[in-house]
């Protein structure tokens, strides 16, 4: 079934202003974040690409994420070109709630971030220019583990044969939209945890590329129910069996 528009902002004046500069879309993904996801949206509306298309998908949360959602575009919302707000009819989970903001987004590339994650002000800015200068179809940086642990995450340079031996790209990266429709979107597997890695090798086996940014661009909160605790570490061993039986050529 397809989800409730829940909230539409257009902001013709932000319409102007972007006229002449690459509309982005940023699709935030929100399940039971009601703690955090002021917080990434606010990093947002300070990323230095002012022509900014706000997705925001709720996957049915049970606490109050879509309120607290809401209450922030009220103060927020006229500062981005423009800002819609969906919420799905049933919990369908993370892949089809990313396919939904992928779907819904306006904007030729697509910044993709969860909503107790965070964007570096120059992320869409330096992203986008790697994606136009290279041609990449997607466009990817260094992560900050933040929160409870304070790490960097690993990245290394665009090369699909490492990624036979597990992923090293993370989910917040700035994809072209219709490279996404040319890999069949966001998978979903029994198990949630591993979406990104198989949008990876399906763009490995479609030739499709991405382009390294060597900085921290982005930042990944690890807490109690974030998914690298919550599922994909508890769940690595189905994980793999799921991932492997979808691309053979993947050895863990």
């Amino acid at each position: 079934m397809p989800p409730y528009l829940k909230y539409d902002l257009k902001h013709e004046a932000g319409l102007d202003a972007a006229a002449g500069v690459e509309l982005v879309s940023v699709a935030v993904t929100l399940y039971n974040y009601e703690a955090h996801i002021a917080g990434a949206l606010s990093t947002v509306v300070s990323q230095t690409h002012r022509a900014v298309d706000l997705v925001i998908v709720d996957d049915c949360s049970t606490d109050r994420s879509l309120d607290e959602a809401l209450i922030w575009i009220e103060q927020n919302g006229q500062r981005l070109t423009r800002v819609r707000l969906f919420r799905n009819q049933e919990n369908y989970g993370l892949s089809a709630s990313r396919n939904v903001a992928f779907a819904e987004a306006i904007g030729d590339f697509v910044m993709v971030l969860d909503a107790d994650n965070e964007l570096m002000p120059t992320a869409i800015e330096k992203l986008l220019s790697a994606c136009q200068a290279s041609g990449a179809d997607a466009a990817y940086s260094i992560i900050e583990n933040f929160d409870a642990e304070k790490s960097l995450g690993y990245a290394f340079l665009w090369n699909p044969e490492r990624l036979s031996g597990g992923n090293y790209i993370d989910a917040m990266a700035l994809i072209r939209k219709k490279a996404w429709s040319a890999a069949g979107g966001y998978f979903q597997f029994e198990i949630d945890g591993w979406e990104d890695y198989d949008l990876w090798c399906s763009f490995t086996e479609r030739d499709l590329r991405a382009a390294f940014v060597p900085e921290i661009l982005c930042r990944y909160r690890v807490h109690k129910s974030s998914m690298l605790r919550a599922t994909t570490n508890v769940n690595h061993k189905e994980l793999s069996a799921q991932i492997m039986l979808r691309h053979p050529w993947i050895r863990l």
